[in-house]
C-alpha cells in the first residue's frame, strides 16, 4: 500500500474480519502502531501480539514469490516478466518431482521421463 497508516489498517482489518466471518481470539502483526491502534478501536476485546518473530509463519509463506521477484528484476517490462513467468512455470512443473519422501532413483526416473516428455512435446531429435 502507498499508506501504512491508520486508515489503511482499519479498512485491512474490517475486511479480513469480513472474510473470516468471525471474530479473531488474537492477532500478530509486525511493530506497526496504527495495528494497535485500529485494534483498540473496532475490536477492543481482542489480543493484540506484536513481536519481531511472531508472524514469522506469515512472512516465510511470501518466500518463494519474492525470490522470484528478486531474480526477475532484470525484465524490462511487467509483460515480458508475465510472458516468461507463464511458460516458466508450466516448464518447472514438469521438472520438479513431487513432494514427498522418495528416493534418489525415483527421482531420476522422474527427470528422465521429464526430459523424455520435453524432447517429444519440443520435437527435438538427439
Amino acid at each position: 500500500q502507498k499508506r501504512r497508516d491508520k486508515r489503511a489498517a482499519r479498512h485491512l482489518l474490517l475486511r479480513l474480519m469480513k472474510q473470516q466471518g468471525c471474530l479473531p481470539k488474537r492477532i500478530v502483526t509486525d511493530k506497526l502502531r496504527s495495528y494497535g491502534a485500529t485494534r483498540r478501536q473496532v475490536i477492543p476485546a481482542v489480543e493484540h501480539r506484536s513481536h519481531k518473530g511472531l508472524n514469522n509463519r506469515a512472512e516465510n509463506s511470501h518466500l518463494p514469490l519474492q525470490k522470484r521477484e528478486r531474480v526477475m528484476q532484470g525484465f524490462r517490462s511487467p509483460g515480458g516478466l508475465l510472458g516468461f513467468l507463464s511458460v516458466f512455470s508450466a516448464v518447472r512443473s514438469l521438472f520438479v518431482p513431487p513432494r514427498s519422501k522418495s528416493s534418489a532413483l525415483t527421482v531420476h526416473l522422474h527427470h528422465i521421463g521429464a526430459i523424455a516428455h520435453w524432447k517429444a512435446v519440443a520435437d527435438v531429435t538427439d
